[in-house]
């Protein structure tokens, strides 16, 4: 998965322990995260990779049931930090599916990137608009300030403590 994603000019970082589950591979311009997992040790329904050992069965259900639980609880802190994540199983990186699995994967860094893009653009907008708002409440407080000069003279020190404690 990495050698086709470095091939198509993804650029990423594997293994970032900073990130809940140790993402296998982590593409930080597309906010995305991926997990690549074995069917086997992950619990793939479906999937005639995941068979449950005819001995010891107990420990088998329940090391898969807690590896699945584990999985969902990483996938849901790293969605509160704002990261897509994708899971790509192993039976996907077989050579039949493979190029199907590469397909899904580029459209959903597409669709990532798209949503990562429109998020920045609205903190921007945000942040002009706080921007413009302090600058308008400075005039309007200036106006205020000069026009109260004009009409009553207050000094300059009781102006000044009239400032200090309010929320302005």
């Amino acid at each position: 998965m990495r050698k086709a994603l470095f091939g198509k000019g993804y650029r990423f970082r594997v293994n970032v322990k900073t990130l809940p589950g140790t993402p296998d591979i982590v593409l930080p311009k597309y906010s995305t995260v991926i997990f690549v997992n074995g069917c086997f040790w992950h619990g793939h329904d479906g999937c005639k990779h995941y068979t449950v050992p005819e001995t010891n069965v107990e420990f088998w259900v329940e090391k898969v049931r807690k590896n699945k639980e584990r999985d969902a609880v990483n996938v849901q802190r790293l969605e509160s930090l704002s990261w897509g994540v994708i899971t790509i199983w192993e039976c996907e990186l077989k050579s039949k599916v493979f190029q199907d699995t590469i397909a899904k994967v580029e459209a959903e860094l597409a669709a990532n990137k798209a949503k990562w893009e429109a998020y920045q653009a609205k903190r921007r907008s945000d942040r002009e608009f706080a921007k413009a708002e302090s600058r308008r409440k400075r005039r309007v407080r200036e106006e205020v300030e000069r026009e109260l000069q004009e009409q009553f003279q207050i000094p300059v020190k009781i102006r000044r403590m009239a400032y200090d404690d309010s929320d302005l």
